[in-house]
């Protein structure tokens, strides 16, 4: 595993009483008239689409030349505006060496000129002229599909649509390139066939892989694009997360880590065309018929973890089935929705659980003993064979009152994709009043935009200080609150207020 976001900023007053900005996502204010300078030239690029889930999903293999004369270091990938803000988990890396992490990326404002947005990718070192380095790109493109027809009956079979270039959008000049585009099944009863771009049929087609290319396109100005259509069957539900807040709170005194997630979801498939049926449902399910609407969500919890509760806007959902964790296996959590979710309808809801703290909270290593480190999953959630898409996701973790200097970093998996980088993360510190508080528990607060399941495997490490006088605060408070009452109790009771002749 590999620290891929720095730490931020860890100084920080002892008492923290007020919010306290770390990061603040920021762009670049670029030129109206920008353009990237044309130093690069793209010898060869593969783009890999998948869709085989209810959002898209993109690798792109580039082999970069400097055709510059002096060492260059900034790469710009454009995206149209409107496209823009529905890109996740922007990465590149070094496709010869992705064991070294991912490189540094800005984004940019819009461009009034041209209407494009930009990631500038920094290299970790300047690429000298002629030299050339292979970038490996990957992102998500979230709602980017469409259903179509827009409404079904409720036994019908979904399709969805999906638009593109046939030409890579990039900044610089492409020698050649191709796109595979990888579908779910094989049923893609429309697709575009492509007009004297190249020889031969344009897609190939390989199973449920189609592929567009490879193209010369040496001679074609950047930017140029060829539009691209694709239709396929989709019988799945396209889950989307519109909000979802996840808390954790550490208590230090009680060895537990408590968990609750709320989810804001609808799905974003086809609609229906008439009134939902019960009974046609009834029968679809005893026949296990596949359907576009979310049955049941299976939601993965960690070993050890304890009393799991399901509750949406009625109150407590009882048709949930709970598996505990046997040994290091973990636990699992059927969650069913008092109604399928068929696209256009929503579904709001939340989910908690107990944990074990000493699983999660150790001293740090080599560092006084007023240091504490927490490492917990960044997002955990259903997992589903389909997918799901979060808009915006909002971390809290409630940290013991007192707690100081506190610190985070996001840590990859074996299997982690779809990460937000460093600069896509708004952090922030504040102070969160419960019972029988002082100054009040400091609270670690993360926003993210875009966000896949593909990132269930990342970690989320908070480290923070603190002391004994910290955590002997809120006892020596109540003491003293409690005395103080009998203090006053027992000179309340030395007052006479007998009534006596003068």
């Amino acid at each position: 595993m590999r620290v891929f976001t720095a730490t931020v900023l860890g100084l920080l007053a002892p008492s923290l009483c007020a919010a306290t900005d770390l990061t603040t996502p920021s762009r670049l204010d670029l030129p109206s008239d920008f353009k990237p300078p044309q130093v690069f030239k793209n010898t060869n690029l593969v783009r890999n689409t998948n869709l085989e889930k209810g959002f898209v999903r993109e690798t792109i293999n580039v082999v970069v030349e400097n055709v510059d004369k002096q060492p260059q270091t900034d790469y710009y990938v454009p995206f149209p505006s409107e496209v823009f803000d529905q890109v996740g988990a922007f990465e590149v890396r070094d496709k010869k060496a992705p064991e070294q992490g991912r490189f540094e990326v800005d984004t940019t404002e819009a461009v009034s000129s041209n209407g494009n947005q930009y990631f500038v990718v920094h290299l970790p070192e300047p690429l000298a002229p002629k030299a050339q380095i292979t970038l490996g790109i990957s992102y998500s493109v979230l709602s980017a599909l469409s259903p179509l027809p827009a409404t079904i009956q409720q036994g019908e079979k979904q399709f969805l649509t999906y638009s593109f270039s046939a030409y890579t959008p990039s900044a610089y000049t492409t020698v050649t390139q191709k796109t595979k585009v990888k579908f779910p099944s094989t049923n893609v009863p429309d697709y575009t066939i492509t007009d004297g771009l190249k020889s031969g049929s344009d897609p190939e087609r390989k199973g449920a892989t189609y592929t567009y290319g490879p193209y010369d396109t040496a001679k074609l100005t950047p930017g140029t694009e060829y539009p691209i259509s694709v239709r396929y069957e989709f019988t799945n539900p396209i889950i989307t997360v519109n909000l979802l807040e996840r808390d954790l709170e550490v208590s230090q005194w009680g060895g537990n880590l408590a968990t609750e997630e709320r989810y804001w979801l609808r799905n974003n498939g086809s609609q229906l065309t008439n009134q939902f049926s019960r009974v046609e449902w009834t029968m679809a399910n005893y026949q296990k018929l596949p359907t576009s609407a979310v049955r049941e969500l299976t939601y993965p919890l960690l070993p050890g973890s304890v009393d799991p509760y399901f509750i949406d806007d009625i109150g407590n959902v009882s048709t949930s089935r709970y598996r505990p964790s046997k040994g290091k296996n973990a636990a699992n959590l059927e969650l069913k929705p008092r109604y399928p979710i068929f696209g256009g309808w929503n579904y709001s809801f939340r989910v908690g659980w107990n944990n074990d703290l000493a699983s999660f909270l150790r001293l740090a290593a080599g560092v006084n003993s007023d240091s504490h480190v927490l490492k917990v999953p960044l997002i955990e959630g259903p997992k589903m064979a389909e997918g799901i898409q979060y808009e915006r996701v909002v971390v809290r973790v409630v940290l013991p009152e007192g707690a100081h200097n506190v610190r985070f970093e996001v840590i990859e998996g074996a299997t982690s994709n779809g990460l937000p980088g460093a600069n896509q993360i708004h952090a922030s510190l504040s102070s969160l009043k419960t019972y029988m508080d002082t100054l009040g528990r400091t609270t670690l607060t993360l926003e993210v935009d875009s966000l896949t399941d593909e990132a269930r495997d990342a970690k989320l490490v908070v480290t923070y200080d603190h002391t004994m006088m910290d955590a002997l605060r809120k006892p020596f408070t109540i003491f003293a609150g409690l005395l103080t009452v009998f203090v006053a109790a027992w000179g309340i009771g030395k007052i006479d207020v007998s009534i006596k002749k003068r």
